[in-house]
């Protein structure tokens, strides 16, 4: 069973202080309802965090979100070869519970290596 979602009057939210301008950030793009960010340490050069600016717990907690950040997403995914990832959960590796979708940019032979590389199916 999933654990229960932190919620905004429960949960400092990192993200959220971003976007309130309370906390800095590298904004690499900003649109009417999101923020790309370039994460605190980031994997490859270019890799970027696309945010909600209103707190969304997770790629499951509201569908319309969800789908309205993996669109932003998918504006910055298109001229680049990369992978595109959102977690769920703390067994998922989501350590920030505010949706986030990380858009890695990828290069032949770049040596990194996703969790599940190389593991049986």
């Amino acid at each position: 069973m999933p654990e229960p979602l932190p919620m905004p009057e429960t949960y400092d939210c990192p993200f959220c202080a971003i976007v309130a301008g309370r906390a800095p950030a590298e904004i690499f793009h900003e649109w009417d309802d999101a923020l790309a960010i370039v994460p605190l340490n980031p994997v490859t050069e270019g890799h970027l965090l696309v945010i909600p600016k209103v707190h969304v717990a997770d790629v499951g907690h509201d569908p319309h979100i969800s789908a309205a950040m993996m669109q932003r997403a998918a504006e910055l995914a298109a001229e680049q070869w990369c992978n595109v990832i959102v977690s769920r959960g703390r067994v998922a590796t989501q350590s920030v519970f505010h949706l986030h979708i990380h858009i890695v940019p990828r290069r032949e032979d770049d040596g990194l290596a996703l969790p599940w590389t190389g593991q049986a199916a």
